[in-house]
């Protein structure tokens, strides 16, 4: 008996570990393909952006800085701590402003404030997706320089990255379901070769070992002041990608996350750097590309090609983080209505925006050809990591603080070394702004002012549209007092508001004279929570002379379907829902610009995102063929 008892237990905890070994090899495909192509560029850009001579104390230094600020910013902030400040699992920017919502509620202009940071926040993002693969496919590229009978083709790296980066945007549309499964085996390689090199490295001078030391990078700095701040704005580079830690939780989870982190990547990232800082004492000529020189002659070529891939895989999970941002700024409220491709049936993270896709394939052209380098788009990299990993610390401290109610004592002192340590990075690499460093803020106030325009702009469409709105009971005694004539079938009305009837009702009984059987006064609520369960999704009202009320509850991760979710409610007799007798109607808003609410030029851009904004019928997968749109006109 105890045998059979056992047997079950141990099959289980085997099916466990898998699932938990598939996931950390998961983790290291899509979360660290950013910083784990670090190694490429940052210590080469560290000695070239600073113009310092190969020395042994700069060398120890610039090691001891690249370590602690792994250490500080990704194993303590990110890893141990923000991982903990999920939104029922999910992270990210967007899930961090839910969270700060729910925790100033009572505070409505500290709220005004954490939203508006965070949409700049989520702008900057936006800069990164653009910068991470211009910058990591070109570092891969620029390889082939050191290949003797390939030197002569350097005019063509510009072209070739150019190249690479357009398939990967035009491959999108078919999603990263399968592709995706080699993600994971390639970066596992990818590190294990970063280990490799490095320990070979060490092996040859373990004197970089001393670089452990925190006071090297203390002294280090204390001794090059002004200059020691520009080496600190270079080093920022070896953090690019800790963001996506938080911003890919939901994915993968906090523990594979920080498994793959403590247990695999770190340790090979610092081999790497340490390695590399070994050669280039021995050798200090081969500072200008140390990663590949690391490397034995035989082996220069394919590592080239594994260091492409890599970098594309970079790119792939900054890409996609991009959608996820954008959906859920969508649900958020943040953003316009966009079509939204499902690229997978199993996995729900699987999407493609075809909008955001191409924008981004856009910037990530022009700032190749426009930069021409990866050391000139290393100047302009920095601005946007440190500005969002800044916010993120803004953003949860209101968490941590009205949220968690963590006591000040112990509060205080930890988020305040953070903000130092945040700012300190920040500040070094505000010199950058006057070399590149301009391009990821310019798309970040412009997203910012893009967001704050939608959302304004509904706020005041929504209190337009009250102010000549009809109280719901009075329609109905109105109803009740003079029926109109009415049709077979359901008709379904969508509306922002609980308490009023919609415009599209009121447009339709007053051109169509008609009103139907069954009429279900349709809202969607998006909630602060990642996903909603089904139990939770409907809300119901039942009015009297046909009339219903539905509240349909999604989560801003959740993907809305509405004719999916009526039809869980035909269980009630009262209501039918199927696609030939049920017809959706919604109202097009025509914005006419006034002298209220907001200025001409934010009313302009308002309106061209109201006019070229998806329709709610592919938004909310609403059959083409039973959709009457009624169009009205509205000041703001």
């Amino acid at each position: 008996m105890p045998t059979k008892a056992k047997e079950p237990l141990s099959k289980e905890k085997a099916k466990s570990k898998k699932v938990t070994m598939a996931l950390l090899i998961g983790a290291m495909g899509v979360v660290y393909g950013d910083i784990g192509t670090s190694p490429l560029y940052t210590l080469k850009e560290v000695f070239h952006l600073s113009g310092m001579a190969v020395t042994q104390p700069a060398v120890l230094g610039i090691l001891s800085l690249i370590f602690w600020s792994l250490v500080w910013v990704v194993s303590i902030k990110y890893v141990i701590f923000i991982l903990r400040a999920d939104n029922e699992g999910e992270g990210g920017t967007m899930s961090l402003i839910a969270l700060a919502q729910r925790a100033t509620e009572n505070y409505p202009n500290l709220r005004k404030v954490i939203i508006l940071l965070g949409l700049f926040g989520a702008g900057l993002f936006y800069g990164d997706s653009m910068i991470t693969p211009s910058v990591s496919v070109l570092s891969a590229v620029e390889g082939i320089r050191l290949i003797p009978f390939l030197s002569e083709i350097d005019a063509f790296i510009v072209p070739m990255a150019v190249v690479i980066l357009i398939v990967l945007f035009a491959f999108q549309r078919f999603g990263t379901a399968s592709i995706g499964k080699l993600f994971g085996p390639v970066m596992m390689l990818w590190f294990a070769v970063l280990a490799l090199l490095g320990g070979y490295g060490i092996v040859s001078n373990p004197e970089v070992l001393k670089a452990l030391n925190p006071l090297c990078a203390f002294e280090f700095v204390y001794m090059h002041k002004a200059l020691g701040m520009l080496i600190l704005g270079a080093v920022v580079l070896a953090l690019t990608g800790a963001e996506a830690l938080y911003a890919d939780m939901g994915h993968f989870g906090r523990a594979p996350i920080s498994r793959a982190w403590f247990f695999f990547v770190f340790p090979a990232l610092v081999l790497n750097y340490f390695g590399q800082g070994a050669m280039i004492l021995l050798h200090p000529a081969n500072v200008h590309n140390p990663f590949f020189l690391l490397a034995p002659h035989w082996a220069l070529i394919p590592l080239i090609i594994l260091a492409t891939l890599a970098t594309i895989i970079a790119s792939q999970a900054v890409i996609s983080g991009a959608y996820s941002l954008t959906q859920q700024a969508i649900q958020l409220g943040y953003l316009p209505n966009m079509l939204i491709k499902h690229t997978s049936s199993d996995e729900k993270g699987q999407i493609y925006i075809p909008f955001i896709n191409w924008s981004l394939m856009v910037g990530v052209v022009l700032l190749i050809i426009g930069f021409g380098s990866s050391s000139a788009l290393a100047s302009a990299y920095g601005i946007a990591v440190t500005g969002t990993m800044l916010i993120t610390t803004l953003l949860v401290s209101v968490v941590v603080i009205f949220l968690w109610k963590w006591p000040l004592w112990c509060a205080v002192p930890l988020l305040l070394s953070f903000f130092m340590v945040d700012s300190l990075y920040l500040a070094a690499n505000l010199p950058k702004v006057l070399h590149g460093g301009e391009f990821p803020i310019i798309v970040g106030a412009v997203l910012f002012i893009v967001m704050s325009t939608w959302s304004k702009g509904r706020e005041l469409l929504t209190k337009s549209l009250e102010e000549n709105s009809l109280p719901l009971p009075s329609f109905i005694s109105s109803i009740r007092l003079a029926p109109p004539y009415r049709i077979k079938g359901t008709g379904v009305f969508l509306t922002s508001r609980l308490d009023v009837v919609p415009n599209s009702l009121l447009l339709n009984l007053l051109h169509n004279q008609v009103l139907h059987e069954k009429v279900v006064l349709l809202t969607v609520v998006v909630d602060n929570f990642p996903r909603v369960h089904p139990e939770r999704r409907f809300e119901v009202e039942l009015f009297g002379e046909g009339f219903y009320r539905v509240v349909l509850h999604y989560g801003f991760m959740d993907d809305p379907d509405i004719p999916k979710a009526l039809q869980q409610l035909c269980h009630l007799n009262e209501l039918d829902f199927s696609n030939m007798t049920t017809t959706y109607y919604l109202t097009r808003e025509t914005i006419i610009p006034s002298k209220m609410g907001m200025a001409r030029w934010r009313q302009a851009i308002f309106s061209f995102m109201m006019k070229n904004a998806s329709a709610s019928l592919r938004y909310f997968n609403l059959p083409m063929n039973r959709v009457i749109e009624l169009g009205t006109q509205v000041e703001i």
